[in-house]
């Protein structure tokens, strides 16, 4: 079974694409998803310890890429 968990900038506002994701992982691939607050612009995507996804600089992972990208893994 994976194992995923988002790690979200709470200064930031993160917390409601993390829930979306959340969501959609659950809906759609039947994962539950552990949401671990952070900070400092902080927002990965990690299935079994690995770092699957992760806003940078120039891009932001949005719902559909996350749920695509966790059950390719």
């Amino acid at each position: 079974m994976k194992q995923v968990t988002i790690t979200y900038c709470v200064p930031c506002g993160y917390i409601k694409r993390a829930n979306l994701a959340a969501e959609a992982l659950k809906a759609h691939l039947d994962v539950d998803v552990e949401l671990v607050p952070g900070k400092g612009g902080i927002f990965t995507v990690e299935v079994n310890g690995k770092v699957v996804a992760r806003r940078t600089q120039n891009h932001f992972p949005d719902t559909d890429e996350i749920v695509t990208i966790v059950a390719e893994q």
